[in-house]
Order: structure tokens, then sequence, then C-alpha cells
């Protein structure tokens, strides 16, 4: 896996820090780093597919279908 360095705020730095300790959900900032990414991926994916559905004027799945199909992409 590649290593990268970036330089954070101290802000958000001790947010990241206190995220990881508190929820115990992430081993170290690395992996909440790449889940908050992968998060924000995904996002753009949706909001891309809704551009298009918006643009195209016709979509087959129901606006319940949709919601579902995002939530199951969420859980992934």
């Amino acid at each position: 896996m590649p290593r990268q360095s970036i330089t954070l705020t101290e802000k958000n730095d001790a947010w990241l820090k206190s995220h990881v300790e508190d929820t115990r959900e992430y081993a170290n900032k690395s992996e909440l780093v790449n889940d908050l990414i992968r998060r924000a991926r995904r996002a753009e994916e949706i909001n891309q597919k809704l551009v298009s559905a918006e643009r195209s004027g016709f979509i087959e799945q129901s606006p319940v279908d949709m919601l579902k199909e995002f939530k199951a992409e969420l859980k992934r």
C-alpha cells in the first residue's frame, strides 16, 4: 500500500486522535482517514448517479429502491 505524508491542522489532528481513542472503531488514524476517503468516494458516486438521473429525465429505479441501494453500498 502506498505511504503518504500529509500535514493536518492541530484541530483536525486532535479530532482524528480523539475519534480513534473514543470510538475504538479504528486501530489508528490511518484507518480512519482511509475510511473517510472511502465514504467521500461513495458519496461522490451517489451524487454523480443522481446528477445523471436528473439530466436524463428518466430513471427506472424508484426513490425507495435508490435509497436501499445507497444504504447497501454504505454497509460495504
